[in-house]
């Protein structure tokens, strides 16, 4: 492809360093279930990379080898991606597994049921976050999951907790996948672009520090993807950037010592 696109983000991080901006850079991955290629590509990324990446395993249908095959991949930070990962809206509505119209104590007793499990297979490894399957869960069912043990709730750009709360949000910003185009790696260009935008408004915005979530999906990428993705973390190796670990997001900042 052609490199304008990589010096385009090369020159707005350097644009981050001079105004001693920090972009904080963490990965998510969606749909973990059982040991395979794609998953260990995806740990050798992390390994190779230095960067972790939340893997939102989806309980009931993990296979109990997930649990071998992650032990050997440690920066692959498992949590929870909701329960059956099955769809229960009505006909012609957006899909979801937990929408307004389901039963709060059903709801809660099938996230609990799906936390059990999880713990079983994986043990301590599971952090306390809650990804939704497709983004999506109800702003009272979201106000319940600290009460469920959670306390990160991770969804795509845009979503916001109601006014009764929940957990602190992990929202991502960038999906590489294009679901309607045929379930394809998104073209380089087109994420570069979008990602430069978004890194240009935050630093016009004035904002000294910012997040970028970048949600990935190791079963469906295809080798436009991969590559993508080899050479954003190696473009992303620059001073402005930090690779988080997604538990470090779920910490609060500690208070500022007033000065004497």
């Amino acid at each position: 492809m052609n490199r304008d696109h990589w010096q385009d983000l090369s020159r707005e991080l350097d644009r981050w360093s001079e105004g001693r901006r920090r972009l904080r850079l963490w990965l998510r991955d969606d749909d973990a279930v059982a040991p395979g290629a794609a998953l260990d590509r995806l740990g050798e990324l992390a390994e190779r990379f230095g960067a972790p990446v939340l893997l939102a395993v989806i309980p009931m249908l993990a296979e109990p080898t997930l649990a071998h095959s992650l032990h050997t991949m440690p920066l692959l930070r498992p949590c929870q991606h909701g329960v059956w990962h099955r769809n229960h809206a009505a006909a012609g509505a957006k899909k979801s597994e937990f929408g307004p119209d389901r039963d709060a104590q059903a709801v809660d007793a099938e996230i609990a049921l799906g936390s059990r499990r999880l713990a079983e297979l994986l043990g301590p490894a599971v952090l306390p976050v809650f990804v939704p399957p497709w983004n999506r869960i109800d702003l009272a069912h979201a106000a319940r999951l600290p009460a469920l043990g959670f306390t990160g709730l991770s969804c795509f750009r845009g979503y916001r907790l109601g006014p009764l709360g929940g957990p602190s949000l992990l929202n991502t910003h960038i999906d590489v996948m294009d679901w309607h185009g045929g379930r394809i790696g998104r073209a380089p260009a087109d994420l570069l672009a979008e990602i430069v935008a978004r890194l240009a408004a935050e630093r016009e915005t004035g904002t000294r520090n910012a997040d970028l979530g970048l949600l990935l999906h190791h079963r469906d990428h295809d080798e436009t993807v991969w590559h993508f993705l080899a050479e954003f973390l190696n473009v992303a190796a620059h001073p402005a950037v930090n690779l988080v670990d997604p538990e470090l997001l779920l910490v609060p900042p500690a208070p500022s010592r007033s000065q004497p």
